[in-house]
């Protein structure tokens, strides 16, 4: 009988990863849509998808979102579906890495989350909201959890005589 070796990593980095392949994926489609725009009429689609989610387009949130998207050029647009499907396979590696419970994932979510905080703490301080927010306790959330964790294990194999190689 051949010995099972103990999976690298804790738990929940498995919910921590599904959570970020979710975002992945949900990021891929939204990227893809962003670049079938580029050859659509833009402010019809926008409009075409506030009816179609029954959202007002007299409310003045509803109106100022149209307003932005609506000033948006080709070469914008083609800007923000680049950097949608880059964030995406950012999110989708980390989720596989920790759903996979490897500790370079760990290491990467720890750096690449971090990066991140960064600019939303810019846009908390310049416009702060309840989502805003949200999403800022939830990064921070995430990264304390997977840094205590990475210490742990390189606390945990330090005392087991391993050397914590890279996986």
């Amino acid at each position: 009988m051949v010995p099972q070796s103990r999976p690298t990593g804790p738990l929940g980095f498995r919910v921590v990863g599904a959570f970020k392949l979710a975002s992945g994926l949900l990021l891929t489609g939204a990227g893809f849509g962003i670049f079938r725009l580029l050859n659509e009429d833009f402010g019809g689609e926008i409009d075409r998808l506030v009816l179609r989610l029954h959202l007002d387009p007299e409310n003045h949130l509803v109106h100022g979102a149209l307003a932005r998207l609506a000033s948006l050029d080709q070469a914008h647009i083609k800007m923000i579906g680049v950097g949608t499907l880059f964030y995406a396979a950012l999110e989708t590696v980390e989720g596989i890495g920790l759903i996979l419970r490897r500790l370079w994932a760990g290491t990467l979510t720890v750096v690449a989350t971090g990066l991140l905080l960064v600019p939303e703490g810019y846009e908390l301080a310049h416009r702060i909201n309840p989502l805003r927010i949200a999403v800022l306790l939830v990064n921070l959330a995430i990264l304390a959890y997977v840094v205590v964790k990475l210490r742990q294990e390189r606390r945990d194999r330090l005392a087991a005589g391993e050397d914590a190689p890279v996986q």
